[in-house]
């Protein structure tokens, strides 16, 4: 029977954490045709989201949104959800039968071992996309995929759940999920990063709209990456150009200190692997590992 087949019943979901996932998520469900009854939401910001995203829901204690759920979606920091499972499971507030899905990339079904003797039924599903906290989350949802980790007897309503509201799910191995997640952060988190520091540059220059000029560079270098991975390097580094890689090194020291730190450890993994895959002679390698390693010393 294919997944989609096993679409979970209707459910009253209850959502713990209304921040930028936990509220999304919760308006994807109900979209698919789910009851959010209940929401934890703590600052003003986190109630504003519940107002805009999931109106008509109650804001209550956690223990009364564990109550009320039959699907209770987790939608905690990773940090946080060892600690709130453990809370819950020393006052008993878990329902037997209840399904219980945690968000947290890092984390995939140890971490909900201690309600496990409640009779929950637990479920990893990471959403693989960064969220805004708004409805416009709801439209990308349609086009990410969902780290999925659980047991194999859920796995058909794991899947199913991530299906009807418009995802694809990826099956992660339960001792993969740490390795998984920190793929994610480096590919995305510290993308913002680089790119933040690559327009602050830029306006360094004198660009007045650093993002007008990144954009179509940026997107056309990521899709060439997505396409074939190494073999879309282009850029002096790939090319051995030892001259323009320290004027590069020299212009980046009037900028924020942490660019030029920055710019020497990704130049210096990206030599790496240029070399490893043959793009880049050994002759030409050596001496700009060699004025990497001597700029990376100084720093």
């Amino acid at each position: 029977m294919n997944a989609a087949d096993e679409r979970p019943a209707r459910l009253d979901v209850g959502v713990v954490g209304a921040g930028r996932v936990g509220a999304v998520l919760g308006a994807a469900l109900q979209q698919a045709g789910h009851r959010v009854v209940a929401v934890s939401a703590v600052s003003d910001a986190s109630r504003a989201r519940a107002a805009d995203l999931l109106p008509g829901a109650p804001v209550l204690p956690v223990e009364d949104v564990v109550g009320r759920a039959e699907l209770l979606l987790l939608a905690v920091p990773d940090d946080a959800l060892a600690g709130l499972v453990a809370g819950l499971s020393a006052t008993r507030a878990w329902q037997a039968g209840q399904i219980v899905v945690h968000t947290s990339g890092r984390h995939g079904l140890a971490v909900l071992e201690p309600a496990l003797p409640q009779h929950v039924l637990g479920l990893a599903l990471h959403p693989a996309m960064t969220f805004t906290g708004t409805s416009m989350d709801l439209v990308r949802l349609a086009e990410c995929c969902f780290g999925v980790t659980a047991p194999e007897p859920l796995r058909p309503v794991a899947e199913a759940l991530v299906l009807e509201i418009g995802a694809e799910p990826v099956w992660i191995e339960e001792e993969q999920r740490a390795l998984y997640h920190a793929a994610l952060a480096h590919g995305a988190n510290h993308l913002v990063t680089l790119v933040a520091q690559s327009m602050e540059a830029l306006a360094a220059a004198g660009v007045e709209r650093p993002h007008r000029l990144l954009g179509p560079l940026v997107h056309a270098a990521l899709d060439n990456a997505l396409r074939a991975g190494d073999a879309a390097l282009t850029g002096p580094v790939a090319r051995g150009d030892v001259g323009t890689v320290a004027e590069h090194l020299r212009q980046l020291q009037g900028v924020a200190p942490d660019v030029r730190p920055t710019y020497v450890a990704l130049a210096r993994a990206t030599a790496e692997r240029a070399l490893a895959s043959g793009r880049l002679r050994p002759s030409a390698a050596e001496p700009l590992l060699d004025i990497l390693a001597t700029d990376q010393e100084r720093q």
